[in-house]
Formats: C-alpha cells, structure tokens, sequence
C-alpha cells in the first residue's frame, strides 16, 4: 500500500511532514496551523490517512494535506 503527500511523494513509515493548510480539529476548537511538523508518522490501513503526535496528542490526518519535511 503507498501513502502519498500532496505532491505525490511516497511517504514512510517514521518520516516527518509538514501541514500545508491550517486544519481545524473535529470535536474541538482548536486549529493545527500551516507549516506545523509532524515527526514520526506512522501509516495506517487507509493509503488517505497517517496517524502523527500533534500537540502532544496523537492525531489521524488526511495525507491530502501533508508534505514530506
């Protein structure tokens, strides 16, 4: 299964990524901000989707809006 960023580069597990548009947080009110990295990624069953440690809590994101560091 390949995991994609939003410039089409293949992304691993552990890589660190960076987000591309400010995204808001379901269930809160907080906003995870352009350009915040997320180190240590790790891949899940859906090739859309990584899971990442934002904010000291762990977070799945939509490949879409990731680019590899």
């Amino acid at each position: 299964m390949e995991v994609k960023d939003s410039n089409g580069t293949l992304l691993a597990e552990g890589d660190s990524v960076t987000i591309i548009k400010d995204l808001k947080v379901n269930g809160s009110s907080s906003v995870i901000k352009r350009g915040t990295v997320v180190k240590n990624i790790r891949l899940t069953d859906d090739p859309k989707e990584v899971e990442g440690k934002v904010e000291k809590s762990m977070m799945v994101l939509k490949a879409e809006f990731l680019k590899k560091a």
